[in-house]
């Protein structure tokens, strides 16, 4: 398998196959080869359909029938390869050779990557393009740069502080802690503390201690397995105690959520009732829903059980079976590869539930969580030793 995007005789062409094909698109039209004008590209795929975007200029290859997931294994080069033997004759029209020219601002899957010498495993032959101390994209959130003699100055807009820009103007006499991020609020022209995990209070100086964690809406825990290299991924289980009062609600979802091919595990509520959700592979999500006339959402405690068995799941509710279905009677994708990663409650701050669930699940979850137990472990999940924000402690009454 593989994905290119090259140069050939002026034109962008993308180029990928996902185990069947070669799949072909160019765009409509040649860029600028004088060195002076920057050009904005997309390119990508909705499974086996292909986009390819040059300056607002989109071709799209429909699709037929076919394979629909990206397997490759390898590092992500930009410009060229440590060798070019090592690129598939069928990635480009011509002999491969290396890209002349300059790059900058390459996001893959909504994450940047950060193009400079510490972030990148390795490279050859590469140089600085803009050669002042401007750069690109130094001064933040839109703010405007200037080189001077000692370096450069931003200018920025009016709601925005710093020497890069960085900061909102309503946090710049923000009271937060150290063990706090401040989240600006435009709205009423203020801010609100978002305390990191064991401390609470409006400035997040209060040290706290939990066993039952109060998720408050802009919650979130992540927890690593400190045992996922040693796990049985065929055979996963994750069970734990919830109770609520919302209807919607993401409440726990196993896996790393960096992409939308990532398999995941996902419990949560939709309109009262609960939905989990399983993806072992190419983007195939199964929901399975409770009968509507039982809700979740009646602010009593609730322990849920769910077992993978390679495609089988089964779903338990105080200790009740409610579900149980074969989602795959193929066997194709048996492994719940989540990464070692397990989120309780939403994501983090700046990533939306429904917007990382694609719709899923509509909103973060209000409510406790406790006794979480992975796989067959003989002890629950310290909550208090994972990351996150904004968590109270979970067993007072309020």
């Amino acid at each position: 398998d593989f994905l290119c995007v090259s140069l050939v005789n002026g034109f962008i062409q993308l180029r990928y196959n996902l185990g069947d094909r070669t799949v072909i698109l160019q765009t409509l039209q040649k860029v600028h080869a004088n060195g002076n004008t920057w050009h904005t590209l997309n390119a990508g795929r909705v499974g086996n359909e292909g986009y390819l975007d040059l300056d607002g200029i989109n071709v799209t290859q429909k699709a037929s029938p076919g394979m629909k997931a990206l397997d490759t294994h390898t590092d992500f080069f930009v410009g060229g390869v440590s060798s070019l033997n090592l690129v598939n004759p069928m990635a480009i029209e011509n002999e491969p050779t290396g890209f002349t020219g300059c790059i900058r601002e390459i996001v893959i899957n909504n994450r940047e990557l950060n193009l400079t010498v510490t972030d990148s495993k390795g490279g050859a032959n590469i140089g600085d393009c803009d050669g002042t101390d401007c750069g690109y994209a130094v001064c933040k959130n839109n703010g405007t740069c200037q080189v001077e003699n000692l370096g450069f100055s931003c200018s920025c807009p009016r709601e925005w502080t710093g020497t890069t820009c960085e900061q909102s103007i309503y946090c710049s006499q923000n009271m937060c802690g150290s063990h706090a991020l401040c989240i600006p609020q435009p709205s009423s022209l203020s801010y609100t503390c978002s305390c990191t995990l064991g401390w609470t209070g409006k400035y997040c100086d209060n040290k706290i201690k939990f066993y039952i964690a109060k998720f408050v809406g802009n919650s979130y825990i992540k927890y690593t397995d400190p045992f996922y290299g040693k796990r049985d991924l065929q055979y996963s289980r994750l069970s734990l105690n919830f109770t609520t009062n919302q209807t919607e609600g993401l409440i726990a979802w196993m896996g790393k959520s960096e992409d939308e091919d990532n398999d995941f595990l996902a419990i949560g509520l939709a309109n009262g009732t609960l939905k989990v959700v399983i993806n072992l592979g190419e983007r195939i999500s199964v929901p399975l829903m409770r009968s509507k006339y039982f809700t979740c959402s009646d602010g009593r405690w609730h322990f849920i059980t769910v077992v993978q068995n390679q495609t089988c799941i089964k779903v338990y509710l105080d200790e009740e079976l409610i579900l149980f279905e074969d989602i795959d009677p193929q066997r194709k994708y048996t492994a719940l590869n989540y990464g070692g990663i397990c989120y309780f409650g939403g994501f983090e701050i700046g990533r939306e539930v429904n917007i990382v669930t694609t719709g899923l699940f509509q909103k973060e979850f209000f409510g406790k969580i406790k006794d979480v137990v992975l796989f067959q472990d003989s002890k629950k999940i310290q909550l208090m030793k994972a990351e996150g924000h904004n968590i109270h402690d979970g067993n007072s009454g309020n």
